[in-house]
Protein backbone atom coordinates (compact mmCIF):
# COMPACT_ATOMS: atom_id res chain seq x y z
CA UNK A 1 0.00 0.00 0.00
CA UNK A 2 1.04 3.53 -0.61
CA UNK A 3 -0.02 5.18 1.64
CA UNK A 4 -1.17 9.13 1.45
CA UNK A 5 0.68 10.28 4.38
CA UNK A 6 3.49 8.35 6.43
CA UNK A 7 4.23 10.78 9.26
CA UNK A 8 6.31 8.42 10.75
CA UNK A 9 8.70 8.51 7.75
CA UNK A 10 8.71 12.17 7.36
CA UNK A 11 10.19 12.59 10.20
CA UNK A 12 12.61 9.45 10.63
CA UNK A 13 15.18 11.43 9.17
CA UNK A 14 14.64 14.27 12.42
CA UNK A 15 14.94 11.37 14.90
CA UNK A 16 18.37 12.03 16.44
CA UNK A 17 17.85 15.58 16.65
CA UNK A 18 14.35 15.52 18.01
CA UNK A 19 16.08 13.30 21.16
CA UNK A 20 18.75 15.96 21.25
CA UNK A 21 16.00 18.61 21.63
CA UNK A 22 13.48 16.57 24.34
CA UNK A 23 16.68 16.11 26.39
CA UNK A 24 17.41 19.64 25.86
CA UNK A 25 14.27 20.81 27.02
CA UNK A 26 13.45 18.25 29.53
CA UNK A 27 16.80 18.85 31.05
CA UNK A 28 16.30 22.48 30.93
CA UNK A 29 12.76 22.59 32.95
CA UNK A 30 11.26 25.31 31.59
CA UNK A 31 8.54 23.88 29.44
CA UNK A 32 6.15 27.16 28.96
CA UNK A 33 7.51 29.82 26.38
CA UNK A 34 11.48 29.78 27.21
CA UNK A 35 14.67 29.88 24.50
CA UNK A 36 12.88 27.48 21.97
CA UNK A 37 9.67 29.26 21.68
CA UNK A 38 11.43 32.42 21.36
CA UNK A 39 14.13 31.16 18.96
CA UNK A 40 11.21 29.72 16.65
CA UNK A 41 9.57 33.04 16.39
CA UNK A 42 13.10 34.65 15.61
CA UNK A 43 13.93 31.92 12.70
CA UNK A 44 10.08 31.65 11.12
CA UNK A 45 9.54 35.91 10.97
CA UNK A 46 13.14 36.02 9.32
CA UNK A 47 11.97 32.74 7.11
CA UNK A 48 8.73 34.82 6.42
CA UNK A 49 10.53 38.04 5.79
CA UNK A 50 8.32 39.66 8.76
CA UNK A 51 9.08 41.50 12.11
CA UNK A 52 6.90 39.48 14.34
CA UNK A 53 5.93 36.28 14.39
CA UNK A 54 3.57 35.23 17.52
CA UNK A 55 3.45 31.42 18.21
CA UNK A 56 0.12 29.92 19.64
CA UNK A 57 -1.44 26.94 20.01
CA UNK A 58 -3.20 25.88 16.74
CA UNK A 59 -3.50 27.26 13.34
CA UNK A 60 -7.72 28.32 14.26
CA UNK A 61 -6.47 29.85 17.32
CA UNK A 62 -4.18 32.06 15.20
CA UNK A 63 -6.64 33.11 13.02
CA UNK A 64 -9.42 34.01 16.09
CA UNK A 65 -6.63 35.62 17.91
CA UNK A 66 -6.01 37.86 14.41
CA UNK A 67 -9.45 38.88 14.27
CA UNK A 68 -9.67 39.57 18.28
CA UNK A 69 -6.09 41.54 18.31
CA UNK A 70 -7.95 43.93 15.09
CA UNK A 71 -11.19 43.81 17.60
CA UNK A 72 -9.30 44.77 20.48
CA UNK A 73 -7.06 47.88 18.19
CA UNK A 74 -10.55 49.29 16.87
CA UNK A 75 -9.85 48.21 13.73
CA UNK A 76 -13.04 46.12 13.30
CA UNK A 77 -16.32 45.76 15.41
CA UNK A 78 -18.92 42.40 16.41
CA UNK A 79 -20.86 42.40 13.73
CA UNK A 80 -18.12 43.47 10.57
CA UNK A 81 -18.81 41.56 7.31
CA UNK A 82 -15.10 39.46 6.26
CA UNK A 83 -14.93 37.99 2.80
CA UNK A 84 -13.81 34.35 2.94
CA UNK A 85 -13.77 31.54 -0.36
CA UNK A 86 -17.21 29.27 -0.37
CA UNK A 87 -14.88 26.43 -1.03
CA UNK A 88 -12.26 26.57 2.20
CA UNK A 89 -12.03 23.82 4.90
CA UNK A 90 -14.87 24.69 7.58
CA UNK A 91 -11.56 25.96 10.16
CA UNK A 92 -11.67 29.45 8.51
CA UNK A 93 -14.87 30.39 8.47
CA UNK A 94 -15.54 29.00 11.83
CA UNK A 95 -12.33 31.65 13.13
CA UNK A 96 -14.36 34.55 11.85
CA UNK A 97 -17.93 33.57 13.58
CA UNK A 98 -15.63 32.58 16.99
CA UNK A 99 -14.64 36.66 16.71
CA UNK A 100 -18.39 37.25 15.85
CA UNK A 101 -17.76 38.81 12.83
CA UNK A 102 -19.93 37.48 10.13
CA UNK A 103 -18.27 35.60 7.21
CA UNK A 104 -19.46 36.50 3.19
CA UNK A 105 -18.73 33.44 1.41
CA UNK A 106 -17.15 33.93 -2.27
CA UNK A 107 -16.43 31.53 -5.17
CA UNK A 108 -13.50 30.57 -6.02
CA UNK A 109 -12.18 29.98 -9.69
CA UNK A 110 -12.25 26.37 -10.59
CA UNK A 111 -9.00 26.41 -12.40
CA UNK A 112 -6.99 27.03 -8.91
CA UNK A 113 -9.84 26.26 -6.32
CA UNK A 114 -8.48 29.79 -4.26
CA UNK A 115 -11.47 32.82 -3.94
CA UNK A 116 -11.81 34.90 -7.69
CA UNK A 117 -10.68 38.21 -7.05
CA UNK A 118 -12.93 39.30 -10.00
CA UNK A 119 -16.17 38.46 -7.69
CA UNK A 120 -15.16 40.17 -4.39
CA UNK A 121 -16.55 43.62 -5.22
CA UNK A 122 -20.08 42.59 -5.83
CA UNK A 123 -20.13 41.77 -2.18
CA UNK A 124 -18.59 44.70 -0.40
CA UNK A 125 -21.36 46.53 1.51
CA UNK A 126 -20.40 49.12 4.16
CA UNK A 127 -19.97 46.42 6.59
CA UNK A 128 -17.39 44.70 4.76
CA UNK A 129 -14.03 45.66 7.01
CA UNK A 130 -11.93 42.54 5.89
CA UNK A 131 -10.98 40.11 3.46
CA UNK A 132 -9.80 36.54 4.53
CA UNK A 133 -7.07 35.10 1.53
CA UNK A 134 -7.06 31.60 1.75
CA UNK A 135 -3.82 29.47 -0.20
CA UNK A 136 -5.75 26.38 -0.59
CA UNK A 137 -3.85 23.20 -0.61
CA UNK A 138 -0.30 25.34 -1.24
CA UNK A 139 -1.44 27.67 -3.99
CA UNK A 140 -1.31 31.36 -3.16
CA UNK A 141 -4.64 33.36 -3.79
CA UNK A 142 -4.35 36.45 -6.18
CA UNK A 143 -2.65 38.54 -3.65
CA UNK A 144 -1.92 41.57 -5.95
CA UNK A 145 -5.70 41.33 -7.29
CA UNK A 146 -7.11 41.55 -3.38
CA UNK A 147 -4.41 44.06 -1.88
CA UNK A 148 -5.26 46.59 -4.21
CA UNK A 149 -9.32 45.93 -3.97
CA UNK A 150 -8.65 45.71 -0.10
CA UNK A 151 -6.20 49.73 -0.61
CA UNK A 152 -9.73 51.11 -2.80
CA UNK A 153 -12.10 49.69 -0.28
CA UNK A 154 -10.05 50.32 3.16
CA UNK A 155 -10.29 46.75 3.99
CA UNK A 156 -7.83 44.55 6.15
CA UNK A 157 -6.75 41.11 4.08
CA UNK A 158 -5.50 38.40 6.51
CA UNK A 159 -4.06 35.09 4.58
CA UNK A 160 -4.84 31.47 6.21
CA UNK A 161 -1.41 30.52 5.17
CA UNK A 162 -2.03 26.84 6.78
CA UNK A 163 -1.38 24.85 3.83
CA UNK A 164 1.41 27.52 2.38
CA UNK A 165 4.79 27.71 4.27
CA UNK A 166 7.21 28.64 1.71
CA UNK A 167 4.80 29.66 -0.93
CA UNK A 168 6.44 32.76 -2.73
CA UNK A 169 4.58 35.58 -4.33
CA UNK A 170 6.92 37.37 -7.43
CA UNK A 171 5.09 40.62 -7.57
CA UNK A 172 5.20 44.20 -9.22
CA UNK A 173 3.50 45.74 -6.44
CA UNK A 174 3.01 48.85 -7.43
CA UNK A 175 7.00 49.33 -7.94
CA UNK A 176 9.35 48.84 -11.18
CA UNK A 177 10.98 46.23 -10.19
CA UNK A 178 9.80 42.21 -9.00
CA UNK A 179 9.67 41.66 -5.19
CA UNK A 180 9.95 37.99 -4.31
CA UNK A 181 8.00 37.56 -0.69
CA UNK A 182 6.51 34.25 0.86
CA UNK A 183 3.38 33.50 2.19
CA UNK A 184 3.18 35.14 6.02
CA UNK A 185 3.93 38.42 3.96
CA UNK A 186 1.20 39.39 1.79
CA UNK A 187 -1.39 41.14 4.04
CA UNK A 188 -1.63 42.94 7.00
CA UNK A 189 -1.39 39.21 8.94
CA UNK A 190 -1.26 35.53 8.52
CA UNK A 191 -2.07 32.29 10.32
CA UNK A 192 -0.30 29.12 10.34
CA UNK A 193 -0.58 26.06 11.19
CA UNK A 194 1.77 23.28 12.19
CA UNK A 195 -0.38 20.12 12.22
CA UNK A 196 1.99 17.16 11.49
CA UNK A 197 0.39 16.67 8.05
CA UNK A 198 1.28 20.38 6.90
CA UNK A 199 4.35 20.80 4.60
CA UNK A 200 6.38 22.74 8.29
CA UNK A 201 4.45 20.17 10.54
CA UNK A 202 5.23 19.44 14.30
CA UNK A 203 4.55 16.16 16.36
CA UNK A 204 1.33 17.64 17.67
CA UNK A 205 -0.66 21.09 17.24
CA UNK A 206 0.85 24.23 16.53
CA UNK A 207 0.48 27.67 15.11
CA UNK A 208 2.06 31.47 14.86
CA UNK A 209 0.95 34.59 13.31
CA UNK A 210 3.17 36.41 11.36
CA UNK A 211 3.18 40.39 10.66
CA UNK A 212 4.95 43.66 10.00
CA UNK A 213 1.96 45.16 12.38
CA UNK A 214 3.93 46.45 15.61
CA UNK A 215 0.55 47.05 17.36
CA UNK A 216 -1.44 43.86 16.38
CA UNK A 217 1.83 41.94 17.44
CA UNK A 218 1.90 43.27 20.98
CA UNK A 219 -1.62 42.47 21.64
CA UNK A 220 -1.75 38.99 20.17
CA UNK A 221 1.68 37.95 22.48
CA UNK A 222 -0.38 39.39 25.30
CA UNK A 223 -3.83 38.07 24.35
CA UNK A 224 -2.60 34.05 23.77
CA UNK A 225 -1.11 34.44 27.23
CA UNK A 226 -4.44 35.52 29.12
CA UNK A 227 -3.99 39.03 28.04
CA UNK A 228 -1.21 39.52 30.32
CA UNK A 229 2.15 40.67 29.58
CA UNK A 230 3.39 40.81 33.01
CA UNK A 231 2.36 37.75 34.91
CA UNK A 232 -0.94 38.27 37.21
CA UNK A 233 -1.46 41.59 35.38
CA UNK A 234 -4.42 41.24 32.69
CA UNK A 235 -4.62 43.85 29.99
CA UNK A 236 -7.16 42.08 27.92
CA UNK A 237 -9.74 39.55 27.83
CA UNK A 238 -7.03 36.49 26.72
CA UNK A 239 -6.74 33.14 26.34
CA UNK A 240 -4.14 30.45 26.92
CA UNK A 241 -3.01 29.42 23.23
CA UNK A 242 0.89 29.50 23.38
CA UNK A 243 2.79 27.74 21.00
CA UNK A 244 4.77 24.54 23.35
CA UNK A 245 8.16 24.46 23.85
CA UNK A 246 9.14 21.37 22.84
CA UNK A 247 6.96 21.66 19.86
CA UNK A 248 8.88 24.59 19.04
CA UNK A 249 12.03 22.45 19.40
CA UNK A 250 10.70 19.79 16.63
CA UNK A 251 10.04 23.04 14.56
CA UNK A 252 13.20 24.54 14.94
CA UNK A 253 15.03 21.38 14.02
CA UNK A 254 12.66 21.18 10.48
CA UNK A 255 12.43 25.13 9.05
CA UNK A 256 15.79 24.64 8.22
CA UNK A 257 14.80 21.79 5.66
CA UNK A 258 11.40 23.44 4.43
CA UNK A 259 12.53 24.60 1.31
CA UNK A 260 14.37 21.61 0.13
CA UNK A 261 10.98 19.34 1.31
CA UNK A 262 8.52 22.12 -0.84
CA UNK A 263 11.39 21.61 -3.99
CA UNK A 264 10.65 17.87 -3.34
CA UNK A 265 6.89 18.13 -3.59
CA UNK A 266 7.10 20.33 -6.63
CA UNK A 267 9.31 17.71 -8.60
CA UNK A 268 6.84 14.91 -7.64
CA UNK A 269 3.57 17.51 -9.03
CA UNK A 270 5.80 18.14 -12.27
CA UNK A 271 5.77 14.70 -13.14
CA UNK A 272 1.64 14.02 -12.24
CA UNK A 273 0.93 17.60 -14.42
CA UNK A 274 3.72 15.62 -17.57
CA UNK A 275 2.63 12.08 -16.89
CA UNK A 276 -1.20 11.87 -16.58
CA UNK A 277 -2.99 10.70 -19.50
CA UNK A 278 -6.25 10.59 -18.90
CA UNK A 279 -10.00 12.36 -20.05
CA UNK A 280 -11.81 11.32 -17.16
CA UNK A 281 -9.32 12.97 -14.51
CA UNK A 282 -9.39 16.81 -14.54
CA UNK A 283 -5.32 18.18 -13.09
CA UNK A 284 -5.28 21.18 -11.17
CA UNK A 285 -4.12 24.89 -13.00
CA UNK A 286 -1.37 27.39 -12.27
CA UNK A 287 -3.36 30.28 -13.72
CA UNK A 288 -2.24 33.23 -11.59
CA UNK A 289 -0.67 35.66 -13.95
CA UNK A 290 2.84 35.58 -13.89
CA UNK A 291 2.94 32.04 -11.85
CA UNK A 292 5.71 29.40 -12.09
CA UNK A 293 5.05 26.16 -10.79
CA UNK A 294 7.61 26.95 -8.07
CA UNK A 295 5.28 29.11 -6.71
CA UNK A 296 3.12 26.55 -5.75
CA UNK A 297 4.29 24.57 -2.73
CA UNK A 298 2.14 21.57 -3.00
CA UNK A 299 0.45 20.73 0.32
CA UNK A 300 -1.84 18.29 -1.70
CA UNK A 301 -2.20 17.54 -5.16
CA UNK A 302 -5.69 17.59 -5.84
CA UNK A 303 -7.50 16.23 -9.43
CA UNK A 304 -11.27 16.44 -10.14
CA UNK A 305 -13.18 13.76 -11.52
CA UNK A 306 -16.67 13.30 -11.89
CA UNK A 307 -16.65 9.81 -10.25
CA UNK A 308 -14.64 9.46 -7.41
CA UNK A 309 -15.41 7.24 -5.53
CA UNK A 310 -15.02 4.70 -8.21
CA UNK A 311 -11.84 6.08 -9.05
CA UNK A 312 -10.85 6.01 -5.00
CA UNK A 313 -12.08 2.90 -4.71
CA UNK A 314 -9.91 1.84 -8.06
CA UNK A 315 -6.94 3.12 -6.55
CA UNK A 316 -7.38 1.57 -3.55
CA UNK A 317 -7.94 -2.04 -4.65
CA UNK A 318 -4.49 -1.33 -6.44
CA UNK A 319 -2.48 -0.62 -3.32
CA UNK A 320 -3.02 3.54 -3.57
CA UNK A 321 -4.70 5.65 -0.36
CA UNK A 322 -5.95 8.71 -1.52
CA UNK A 323 -8.05 11.31 0.80
CA UNK A 324 -10.69 13.88 -0.03
CA UNK A 325 -10.38 17.38 0.85
CA UNK A 326 -13.39 18.44 1.47
CA UNK A 327 -16.57 16.45 1.03
CA UNK A 328 -18.99 18.57 2.25
CA UNK A 329 -18.75 22.52 0.90
CA UNK A 330 -18.98 24.55 4.34
CA UNK A 331 -22.20 26.38 3.42
CA UNK A 332 -23.71 22.76 3.19
CA UNK A 333 -22.36 21.67 6.84
CA UNK A 334 -25.32 21.36 9.21
CA UNK A 335 -23.09 23.65 11.78
CA UNK A 336 -23.28 26.41 9.12
CA UNK A 337 -27.21 26.00 8.48
CA UNK A 338 -27.87 29.93 8.48
CA UNK A 339 -25.90 29.28 5.06
CA UNK A 340 -27.94 25.88 4.01
CA UNK A 341 -30.12 27.89 1.88
CA UNK A 342 -27.27 29.04 -0.37
CA UNK A 343 -26.18 28.32 -3.63
CA UNK A 344 -22.62 28.22 -4.50
CA UNK A 345 -21.96 25.78 -8.34
CA UNK A 346 -18.83 26.07 -8.30
CA UNK A 347 -17.89 25.73 -4.70
CA UNK A 348 -20.58 22.17 -4.67
CA UNK A 349 -19.07 21.21 -8.25
CA UNK A 350 -15.27 21.26 -6.44
CA UNK A 351 -16.64 19.47 -3.38
CA UNK A 352 -18.07 16.91 -5.31
CA UNK A 353 -15.45 15.76 -7.66
CA UNK A 354 -12.01 16.87 -5.64
CA UNK A 355 -9.78 13.70 -4.68
CA UNK A 356 -6.42 13.94 -3.67
CA UNK A 357 -3.30 12.29 -4.43
CA UNK A 358 -0.57 11.07 -2.62
CA UNK A 359 2.15 13.91 -2.06
CA UNK A 360 4.91 14.19 0.46
CA UNK A 361 8.51 14.60 0.17
CA UNK A 362 8.89 10.90 1.03
CA UNK A 363 7.20 9.49 -1.84
CA UNK A 364 9.58 7.57 -4.16
CA UNK A 365 9.40 8.00 -7.57
CA UNK A 366 8.87 4.49 -8.13
CA UNK A 367 5.64 5.25 -6.41
CA UNK A 368 4.59 7.66 -8.53
CA UNK A 369 5.59 5.98 -11.47
CA UNK A 370 3.20 3.67 -10.16
CA UNK A 371 0.43 5.96 -9.19
CA UNK A 372 0.94 7.44 -13.05
CA UNK A 373 0.20 4.09 -14.56
CA UNK A 374 -2.90 2.88 -12.39
CA UNK A 375 -4.85 6.47 -13.34
CA UNK A 376 -3.81 6.17 -17.02
CA UNK A 377 -5.45 3.02 -17.00
CA UNK A 378 -8.14 4.12 -15.31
Amino acid sequence: MIPFLDLKKINEPYETAFQEKLKTVLYKGWYILGNEVAAFETNFATYCGVKYCIGVGNGFDALVLIFKGYIQLGKLQKGDEVIVPANTYIASILSILQADLIPVLVEPKVATYNINSELILAKITPKTKAVLAVHLYGQLAEMDAINEIAVANNLLVIEDAAQAHGAVLDSKNGISNAIERKAGNLSNAAAFSFYPGKNLGCLGDAGAITTNDTALATVIFSMRNYGSETKYYNDYVGVNSRLDELQAAFLNVKLPFLDAENEKRRTIAKRYFSEIRNDKIILPQLQLPGTKQSDHVFHLFVIRTKNRIALQDYLSKNGIQTVIHYPIAPHQQKALKQYNNLFFPITEMIHEEVLSLPMNPVLTMEEVSYIVVLLNKY
